[in-house]
This record gives C-alpha cells, sequence and structure tokens, in this order.
C-alpha cells in the first residue's frame, strides 16, 4: 500500500483544499488592500525624490546651451 494519499481518494483532505486555497488568496488580497492604502505613498514619495535627485544630478553634466 503506498504512503501517497491521493487528493481524489481522500474526500476530507480534498475538501480542506477546496478550503485552503481560497481562504489563503482572501487573505494575500487583504494585505495587498492595507499595504496600498497605508503604506504605498510612503514608498512612493521617496522614489520620486530619490528619481529627482538623481534628474539633477544627470542634469549637472549637461553643457548649458
Amino acid at each position: 500500500m503506498p504512503l501517497v494519499i491521493r487528493a481524489a481518494e481522500s474526500t476530507p483532505l480534498s475538501a480542506l483544499f477546496w478550503w485552503i486555497i481560497p481562504l489563503t488568496a482572501l487573505a494575500g488580497a487583504v494585505l495587498y488592500v492595507i499595504w496600498v492604502t497605508r503604506f504605498q505613498k510612503k514608498y512612493e514619495n521617496q522614489t520620486e525624490r530619490s528619481v529627482g535627485k538623481f534628474k539633477k544630478f544627470q542634469d549637472s553634466f549637461k553643457k548649458p546651451e
């Protein structure tokens, strides 16, 4: 007798997967929404500031026309 449990043969295990996968997806979606609403602006501001500094740095090498 093989030690591998097949999901098709085990009804409780199959039912468990049908609950775990959607619940994991829901938890991921909730965490993403929380991240977007609370933390995304912080990272965007840092990125804009960094890009602005880099643009100034690049412009310092250009010759005035």
